[in-house]
């Protein structure tokens, strides 16, 4: 069975000590990548809203957002010297070790974020091989917008202005727009 078969998912609450250890976790395993590789490295994880991470919503995301970073990188004939995916109760998270200049691997990651239907629920991370991230700001763009509303989405986070209910119906429908197109 595929590691990311949405019936594998985790599907409980994860406690926010369980939260900060796994991007403890995550920082680790991209320092030890770091290491062995050094070259730009890809971080992907997932948008989502709510104590349960690791959903059959989120597991179809991932594996979709996967895909397309696979394909991105075979279609840009990029050097991949590592690639791997973690299916993990605090969501799912893929690591990629690319022997490109991190400022290209972040532009195309950007325009594959802003091009695809999708793209706003997936958050590409892209290091240096000196472990510092390329943020949007970095690239003179603004802040990630919220799911649902114009504003920052960490303006709308901090403040709860949106149920997650809402939340996850709003990712439900961007999937269901997905699928339905492709």
């Amino acid at each position: 069975m595929n590691i990311l078969s949405p019936a594998l998912a985790a599907n409980r609450p994860i406690s926010l000590p369980e939260l900060l250890t796994s991007r403890e976790s995550r920082q680790h395993r991209q320092q030890a990548w770091l290491a062995r590789h050094q070259v730009s490295l890809i971080s992907l994880t997932l948008v989502a809203p709510g104590a349960v991470k690791d959903n059959p919503l989120t597991r179809k995301l991932f594996a979709l957002a996967w895909q397309a970073i696979m394909t991105l990188s075979q279609q840009q004939h990029w050097p991949v010297l590592q690639q791997e995916v973690f299916p993990l109760p605090t969501g799912c998270e893929g690591l990629i070790a690319v022997d490109l200049p991190a400022e290209q691997v972040k532009d195309a990651a950007l325009l594959l974020e802003l091009k695809h239907p999708q793209g706003r629920l997936w958050d590409i991370d892209v290091l240096d091989a000196s472990g510092q991230i390329l943020s949007r700001s970095d690239v003179g763009l603004p802040p990630r917008r919220c799911l649902l509303c114009h504003r920052p989405a960490n303006v709308c986070g901090r403040a709860q202005t949106h149920s997650i209910d809402e939340l996850l119906a709003q990712m439900e429908l961007m999937l269901n727009a997905t699928t339905a197109t492709h």
